[in-house]
């Protein structure tokens, strides 16, 4: 079977929609992942009463759980029990930031539980609130020891959004397979969704490490 380039080169303007489709799901879930992330992460680290069992009950959930049953229930099972309509794409950022939020709650305490007890210590004596220790002292330093880790689960979020072909989401996969089963030639359409795959997380992976680098000069 011969490869055809002519014929990528045609499929590119529908696989683009793809990749639009794809970004803007990603963007949006990774950033509500990651407040969801940064709260629960620190309501974990601190033991906060009772908010402590939630997250740690949120957390051991959906990292328990596939995220293609996460979409399934979100997008088919949660419009029924609660009587509202969701589209694809709103159950698609609402899966990735609810489970991103999980696993990056996760990198969070682990960051903050890594601090020296000494800097909070130094702060407290200084006359400086808690609060004020975690955002001017805990939080800077903390941060830069996440960004290794938030940016592996970065790019695995960038690669699960091509689970939610699952629930009919136009994304980089699905349009893939529409071209794939009108075309039949999955050589070409597989090779080109691959590489497109491989640009994208290659640009956020290049990305994170500039910002690591410039955070360790900082």
């Amino acid at each position: 079977m011969d490869f055809q380039y002519e014929f990528v080169l045609s499929t590119l303007p529908q696989l683009m929609q793809g990749v639009k489709l794809t970004i803007h799901i990603t963007v949006y879930g990774l950033l509500g992942g990651m407040a969801l992330g940064v709260l629960t992460g620190l309501i974990l680290a601190y033991r906060i009463p009772v908010i402590n069992y939630a997250g740690a009950i949120y957390v051991w959930i959906v990292r328990g759980t596939p995220i293609v049953v996460q979409a399934m229930f979100v997008y088919f099972a949660l419009p029924l029990a609660m009587g509202i309509r969701m589209t694809g794409v709103y159950a698609a950022i609402l899966v990735l930031a609810i489970n991103a939020g999980a696993y990056i709650a996760e990198i969070v305490r682990g960051a903050v539980l890594s601090i020296n007890k000494g800097y909070v210590d130094a702060g407290l004596a200084l006359g400086l609130s808690r609060f004020q220790v975690t955002r001017y002292i805990v939080g800077p330093l903390a941060f830069r020891r996440m960004i290794p880790p938030l940016g592996n689960q970065f790019i695995i979020g960038l690669k699960d959004t091509s689970l939610f072909i699952v629930i009919g989401v136009g994304e980089l996969t699905r349009q893939g397979q529409e071209i794939m089963a009108s075309s039949f030639r999955a050589l070409e359409v597989w090779t080109a969704v691959a590489i497109i795959y491989l640009v994208l997380t290659t640009v956020l992976a290049l990305s994170l490490r500039w910002l690591e680098r410039r955070m360790k000069i900082i």
